[in-house]
């Protein structure tokens, strides 16, 4: 099972997300990885270019939990990417340490807020570890990738 696979199991079945909140959250996420691979010139295939060129200008947009939530996900999707930007100057500065690795991730915020859009805020707290043990990168590989380069 690759990881994006393990990410969509988890957000249809432990957090019992709605079909058009996890397929918002997985089109979210598939766009941000290429993204990152293009801003690190790591290569991109041309199937992942063109389905995220469609999902980011037409299929996010069209998505019904996005459609409903928007003013409450706008922001969170706009301070992830702030965050990221921040933690990629400091990356390539030589400057990379826990904050910039915990930057990184903030699509767990929107999935955090998903879960409380989806459940209410008792149940994305009671949830709150699981989603933060989502993030599958470990420290001391992040901080490795900059001491080995």
């Amino acid at each position: 099972m690759t990881s994006v696979d393990w990410l969509k199991e988890n957000l249809q079945g432990f957090f019992a997300l709605p079909a058009s909140a996890v397929d918002w959250l997985m089109m979210l996420y598939e766009a941000i990885q290429v993204f990152d691979d293009v801003a690190d010139g790591d290569p991109v295939s041309r199937e992942d270019l063109n389905s995220t060129i469609w999902n980011t200008l037409v299929g996010m947009g069209q998505n019904s939990f996005w459609q409903v939530n928007q003013q409450t996900l706008a922001p969170i999707v706009a301070s992830m990417i702030l965050k990221w930007q921040g933690s990629d100057e400091a990356e390539r500065a030589g400057k990379a340490d826990a904050r910039s690795f915990v930057w990184r991730a903030g699509y767990y915020d929107v999935v955090l807020m998903a879960v409380a859009l989806c459940h209410g805020t008792k149940a994305a707290t009671a949830h709150a570890q699981q989603v933060m043990h989502l993030y599958g990168e470990k420290l001391e590989d992040y901080l490795g990738e900059f001491h080995d380069a």
